[in-house]
């Protein structure tokens, strides 16, 4: 996730957050047995780590993977002819050399696009960066030698079936992205094609998630076994009635702050906790990417966290001894 979206009001849910539901408003339904809890505290790197490679590239994929990360976060569009990419905007302009929407693009267009352009290492994906910055610029035009153990095409635009193929057993959150807030069509017709090809490869350790809430829903109806969060008008309902999100919710993955406000606090990962879900936290544009913040969130007892530097996350996890999917540690919140 990248940003909350023009059209979300949150100073109710803010408040929510803040104080916690109204009294007696407490689920009804009896928690049911999360995994997810279990898989504490993963490392879910953010489009790969979108500050230390270029976003959603196989490249980044790989290099987070590498060093540790525990999850791969990602987003999805759908060119022309139904084919789903791992990009996060409607168009290609703002990560790519190419233009225009990939909604309009056959994909063997997109995939000759150059996806590392406009990468510049530990700013990110920036369009005012002296020439030489551009470090990756070039290879996969072939202009530039890739890096040892890289090869050109993993600094193109993926397809999500590639990096289920190269990344059988690494769980991977994806998330259904449109072509707008108000085009609700975009994203159901992304979210129907994701629908299929998770059920086709069988995967049971992905998590679905959109902003758009009537993409999950119907994503749900199509791939009702896929692990799910809510989107934002599912969070909303949850934090400010304490009703439960749309069935088949295993983690409530929200931002750290909201215009200053604080949003995970011990508090509320308690409550969400006790309703069996997993908390997962994500940065972008929330507060700083930096070792005190991930060192706080650690503290705010979360499942997960999707941080732009996974490799400095790694480092604190493993500097802490704090616990991990499948490997015993120190749990902060003990």
């Amino acid at each position: 996730m990248k940003t909350l979206g023009a059209a979300i009001a949150l100073p109710a849910l803010l408040a929510t957050l803040l104080t916690g539901p109204p009294a007696g408003a407490a689920a009804a339904a009896a928690v049911e047995p999360n995994p997810w809890l279990e898989q504490r505290v993963l490392n879910m790197a953010h489009s790969g780590g979108e500050l230390e490679a270029p976003t959603n590239t196989m490249y980044a994929f790989k290099r987070a993977v590498q060093r540790g990360a525990d999850m791969i976060e990602l987003d999805v569009q759908s060119t022309r002819d139904k084919k789903l990419v791992v990009l996060h905007d409607a168009t290609v302009d703002e990560t790519t050399d190419g233009s225009g929407k990939v909604e309009s693009m056959p994909l063997r267009r997109v995939r000759r696009l150059d996806a590392a352009y406009w990468f510049v290492p530990r700013r990110g994906t920036t369009h005012d960066a002296a020439e030489r910055r551009y470090r990756f610029r070039g290879v996969r035009t072939g202009d530039r030698p890739a890096p040892d153990g890289y090869k050109r095409s993993d600094f193109a635009v993926p397809t999500l079936a590639q990096v289920f193929r190269r990344f059988p057993e690494v769980p991977i959150n994806i998330e259904i992205k449109g072509t707008k807030d108000s085009d609700t069509a975009s994203y159901l017709r992304t979210g129907r094609l994701l629908a299929e090809l998770v059920n086709e490869s069988g995967r049971s350790d992905v998590i679905v998630t959109s902003f758009n809430d009537a993409a999950v829903a119907d994503f749900h109806a199509r791939s009702p076994q896929t692990a799910l969060a809510p989107g934002m008008q599912g969070l909303m309902t949850y934090f400010l009635g304490g009703a439960r999100p749309i069935e088949g919710t295993v983690a409530l993955q929200v931002p750290v702050t909201y215009s200053g406000i604080p949003v995970v606090t011990r508090e509320f990962v308690a409550r969400a906790h006790a309703d069996g879900y997993a908390v997962h936290v994500w940065f972008s544009g929330t507060a700083p990417d930096d070792g005190a913040t991930y060192n706080a969130m650690i503290d705010a007892c979360v499942d997960g966290l999707m941080p732009a530097r996974p490799t400095l996350l790694e480092r604190i996890l493993d500097r802490r001894g704090i616990e991990r999917p499948g490997v015993p540690g120190v749990d902060p919140c003990a």
